[in-house]
């Protein structure tokens, strides 16, 4: 590169240069953006995360993984259900870690990046096994902060890899730590880069900030959330070796550095430490195996990857074994092949799944009614192969029919534009909540349909060729309905067992309602 300009001036070049960074970027600025208090975020976290092949197949992985698997053993088919079990942070810092990996990773040193990636990795999965025993109980914030506390390293090992191992032999030999190696050698301030890095992908300035590190000595406990996140991003950088390199653990005077250092802080001993690192090691590891980010096997080190992989492939056959005597082979629930309308060719055993999953969490009683609305939503959406679902109920005080929770494709300008008089009509949503009639649409312009369509539906929905009416009635009196469609027409039909299985998902939706 160029010597005219700064290294840092060098690293923000070939960034911009990068095709695959700027959306990247984008990516991570909308899951960063998504906050727990929004009932909204879980949909637009589900949405963002099935929009992308790929990021759904891990997660989902990750979710059948032992070391993020429910005790119950279910087998996880969604990703609302992978949001249940595993936690929204969880979720979304699992989601954040493999936007970075695909986009990062790939083609760019892959030793040095792998390294770093590791590390970030690992210090999330400290902080927040850390946050979980504290007062501020702020995962979220943390769990990304600590990803992200390296982003400088890890961009400057991606584009500049020779000068990144200089930087990191030096700070070896020496004693150093990575910023002041880097100072030492070319005047270059890393914590100055990773700040620009995360101003120019719009993270939030709380988080830049807490990437700094605390003044030297014992910290003392946090007076507030923000100091407690940045002490706790520290922390989990300090930590990260313990949790992926297990011998690393015999270096005692290293564990008590860090006791000396966090010990006052978050109310440490080396027993407590040593939990925490053992589970997070844990956690780690099983993200490691299912995002493929291991580095390829050396001499002496093959045996214990191959133990691990297989300890993981031994569980996943466990799981498996466990399934099969429900009577539902897990090959069922994998959608390989779709009718022209975008309809699976195996809706009957997806939606037999859903049913027994439904039924599960609804007698643990551990749910919220708008996640588990959104969880059916989901359901219906990928047996069926819809384009957009909306549950959709009465607004007494307005006095119209109005968009509560919605999945699919532009899900949130189609739930924000789907609302409509409560007054009787004769168009084909209020003859079927009067009459409690499910309606099956396999072509929504055939000249029948289209005269029984309101105009609100052609204004909003003008591409709808098949859709579902699913009213929802209550005491003899309609309260709403499930509603779901696609842009192709459904000349394959439906069957009487998927008109069963729809009709008894539904009957799970009017228990719901009914007993809240």
């Amino acid at each position: 590169m160029n010597t005219r300009y700064s290294l840092k001036e060098q690293l923000l070049k070939a960034i911009d240069d990068d095709l695959d960074l700027p959306s990247l970027g984008g990516a991570i600025t909308q899951i960063v953006k998504l906050s727990m208090s929004e009932d909204e975020s879980i949909r637009q976290l589900s949405h963002f995360i099935l929009s992308d092949v790929s990021l759904t197949q891990k997660i989902l992985r990750l979710s059948n993984s032992v070391a993020f698997r429910s005790s119950s053993n279910q087998v996880v088919t969604s990703i609302t259900k992978a949001v249940f079990l595993l936690g929204f942070e969880t979720v979304k810092a699992c989601a954040l870690t493999i936007l970075l990996v695909d986009k990062v990773l790939s083609g760019k040193h892959a030793e040095f990046v792998r390294s770093e990636l590791i590390e970030a990795l690992a210090a999330s999965m400290l902080c927040q096994q850390l946050a979980k025993h504290n007062q501020f109980n702020h995962i979220d914030e943390v769990a990304i902060t600590a990803l992200f506390k390296n982003i400088g390293r890890l961009l400057l090992a991606a584009y500049e890899p020779e000068k990144y191992q200089e930087i990191m032999v030096l700070a070896k030999e020496k004693d150093y730590t990575p910023e002041l190696a880097a100072r030492k050698l070319y005047s270059f301030n890393l914590s100055d880069f990773t700040e620009t890095i995360l101003e120019k992908w719009n993270i939030p300035t709380c988080i830049i900030q807490a990437t700094r590190n605390r003044p030297s000595g014992t910290l003392s406990p946090a007076k507030n959330k923000q100091e407690w996140i940045q002490q706790a991003a520290e922390f989990g950088e300090a930590t990260a070796q313990f949790a992926i390199n297990a011998s690393a653990g015999d270096h005692l005077s290293s564990k008590n550095d860090i006791l000396v250092r966090f010990g006052k802080a978050f109310n440490l001993d080396m027993t407590k430490l040593d939990l925490l690192i053992q589970q997070a090691a844990i956690e780690t590891t099983a993200l490691r195996i299912n995002i493929n980010l291991f580095p390829d096997p050396v001499e002496g080190k093959e045996s214990s990857y191959k133990q691990l992989i297989e300890s993981e492939q031994k569980a996943k056959n466990n799981i498996l074994a466990e399934f099969t005597l429900t009577g539902t082979r897990i090959d069922e629930i994998q959608i390989t092949k779709r009718y022209a309308s975008g309809k699976p060719y195996n809706s009957t055993a997806l939606l037999l799944s859903a049913i027994q999953d439904v039924v599960e969490t609804i007698a643990t009683g551990n749910y919220k009614l708008n996640d588990l609305m959104l969880l059916i939503l989901e359901y219906y959406y990928n047996s069926l192969g819809f384009r957009f679902i909306t549950l959709c109920l009465r607004d007494t005080q307005k006095n119209q029919y109005r968009a509560r929770t919605s999945f699919g494709k532009n899900s949130a300008e189609f739930q924000k534009a789907f609302h409509f008089p409560a007054a009787p009509s004769v168009d084909l949503f209020y003859l079927a909540m009067e009459k409690d009639s499910d309606l099956l649409i396999s072509d929504a312009k055939a000249p029948k349909v289209l005269e029984m369509l309101p105009q609100w539906h052609r204004t909003i929905l003008p591409d709808a060729r098949s859709f579902i009416v699913l009213p929802l009635v209550l005491n003899k009196k309609p309260i709403g309905f499930i509603y779901g469609d696609r842009e192709f027409d459904a000349s394959e039909g439906i069957t009487h067992e998927e008109i069963r299985l729809i009709k008894v998902l539904k009957s799970q939706v009017l228990a719901i309602l009914n007993a809240k």
